[in-house]
This record gives C-alpha cells, sequence and structure tokens, in this order.
C-alpha cells in the first residue's frame, strides 16, 4: 500500500508543481499588471497585440487568441484606446479591416509587466523542464 502511494506520489508530483508554479506565475502577472498602471486582461490585450505578427493584429485574430466573445475584445479594445494603450488603423488593402497596434505608452506598461515577472519566468522554466524527467 505504502509502495502504491509512493509510486502515485512520484508520478504526479512534476504535474502538481508545474500547476502550483503556473498559478504563483499568473497571480504574480495580475499583479505586475495592476503595478504597472492596467487591468490584468489589458495586460493580456497588450501582450497578444505585440505578439502578433508584425505587431499589429486585428479583434477577429483577438477573439480567437483571447478566448473571449467579439463583444468582450471590442470593449477592451476601446477601453486600451481610451487609455492611451492601443492605435487604430485601417487596412490599406481592405477597408472594412482595422489593425491594432500599441502606443508607446502600452509598449512601456507591458515591458513594465515583463520586467517585473522575469523570477517568476525562470522558476516556470525550471518547473517545465522537470515535466520532461
Amino acid at each position: 500500500m505504502q509502495k502504491r502511494l509512493v509510486d502515485v506520489a512520484n508520478r504526479y508530483r512534476p504535474a502538481a508543481e508545474f500547476r502550483a508554479a503556473l498559478r504563483r506565475f499568473l497571480r504574480k502577472s495580475e499583479v505586475a499588471a495592476r503595478d504597472a498602471g492596467i487591468t490584468p486582461r489589458q495586460h493580456l490585450l497588450l501582450l497578444q497585440i505585440a505578439g502578433s505578427t508584425g505587431g499589429s493584429t486585428t479583434v477577429s485574430e483577438l477573439v480567437d487568441t483571447l478566448a473571449l466573445t467579439q463583444s468582450a475584445v471590442t470593449e477592451l479594445v476601446q477601453r486600451a484606446e481610451a487609455a492611451g494603450l492601443v492605435q487604430r488603423a485601417g487596412s490599406p488593402v481592405d477597408g472594412r479591416v482595422v489593425h491594432l497596434s500599441l502606443t508607446p505608452e502600452g509598449e512601456r506598461r507591458l515591458d513594465d509587466v515583463h520586467v517585473a515577472l522575469g523570477r517568476e519566468r525562470a522558476e516556470l522554466r525550471r518547473v517545465i523542464d522537470r515535466l520532461d524527467d
């Protein structure tokens, strides 16, 4: 019985450690976003825009990457634009398409969060590497 419990613990320990580290990372991301003067959702928005090909994306693409509804993304973008974090530019190819990119202020706030999470990213990498053992 004891050997079985040890085997189960050994099998699931890396996954449990990963889940705990992931939750710590997400929680610290939320705190770092607020410390940078943005909401956690705005942080995710800025991150997805900055990480998109060419540093520009559309609301439709954000619906997919953020896993939110069209109306939720539209509202999030409107608030971020009002806060001076993102800017819109019409597509030169298709007038119905609007591309979103970060403003210098949006980049600064995203950088603040990124720097604040340096240690947590390193810890998460360490735990992920242990999953393969």
